[in-house]
């Protein structure tokens, strides 16, 4: 009796330990699948993490400064040999965007966010800028040109007059190469939807070029907001276009060049505050310094 009741508590122990060997040999069963799903799927979603090759070799570099290449050769949407400094010389400032015609996707958006935005600033074109698009395409043709530039002009809701200030061109591999090197605009062939290698890769963006031909402004996006288009052009311009209240604004927002657009100088704005406090101040004590003009009484 006494032997029977010492050997069950071993038994006890026994029959749990041995559950919880069964338990943790079940456990780790079950964990063979999913870890072998997980081996197989992570390769994969470390894959999709990653930006594509051709990515690398379609970004900006940011030549603020730079010249253009004004003497080399292309052709305008009327099929007339140019050069591309025959559109700097009535010192304004101009809007470039670089593209190609065929493109289907975001060319197009760019193109209608530069008209958007270019309405909205109150200026003009032909009076204030000018409006250059060059394609890096050298497949493209100058009719292809021309209707892009009858589209865009619709888009961009100008008068007849503002033809003569709408450029679209043309030209071939160098000076492509020239354009796109001294911009710091890089692209790289893809392929399309049906296999070909007729698509390009590349960012949307748009630059701001002084009267003079030297990058002044980049600013990225496909919606641009009509205040920073504004503020480039006037600071292209050497501020020889906008108003006081323009110039005010200019010089209380900064330009970056990481986000390609102005923010707000918080210090600047605090400057002109301070100033014009001293200002209101100073008046105030100036006001209250005066006598009153002693009256005289006629008897």
């Amino acid at each position: 009796m006494n032997t029977e009741f010492t050997a069950y508590p071993d038994m006890v122990s026994r029959s749990r330990i041995s559950l919880v060997l069964m338990a943790l040999v079940g456990l780790a069963l079950s964990c063979i699948p999913a870890c072998a799903q997980y081996s197989a799927n992570r390769p994969l979603g470390a894959d999709a993490q990653q930006a594509p090759a051709w990515q690398k070799h379609a970004g900006i570099d940011q030549n603020l400064g730079r010249s253009l290449p004004l003497n080399d050769p292309f052709i305008d949407s009327t099929g007339r040999q140019v050069k591309l400094g025959d559109y700097f010389h009535d010192n304004r400032p101009i809007m470039l965007e670089l593209m190609y015609y065929n493109c289907r996707l975001l060319c197009p958006q760019v193109l209608q966010g530069m008209a958007t935005a270019l309405r909205q600033t109150g200026f003009q074109v032909g009076n204030q800028y000018d409006v250059l698009v060059a394609s890096f395409d050298p497949a493209d043709t100058p009719a292809e040109g021309a209707m892009k530039k009858t589209m865009f002009l619709s888009m961009l809701d100008a008068p007849a007059s503002a033809t003569n200030a709408v450029h679209f061109i043309t030209g071939p591999q160098s000076s492509v190469d020239s354009l796109t090197h001294a911009t710091g605009f890089h692209y790289v062939r893809v392929p399309g939807p049906d296999g070909k290698m007729d698509q390009f890769a590349h960012s949307s963006v748009v630059m701001i070029i002084t009267p003079d031909g030297r990058v002044s402004k980049y600013l990225f996006g496909v919606d641009f907001q009509s205040r920073d288009v504004r503020l480039a052009l006037i600071s292209a311009s050497t501020r020889r276009i906008g108003t006081l209240s323009d110039l005010i604004l200019l010089y209380c927002c900064n330009y970056s060049p990481s986000q390609g657009r102005y923010t707000v100088a918080v210090l600047r704005i605090l400057a002109v505050a301070g100033a014009a406090s001293l200002l209101a101040i100073l008046w105030l004590i100036w006001l209250m310094s005066r006598r009153p003009k002693s009256s005289t009484v006629n008897v």
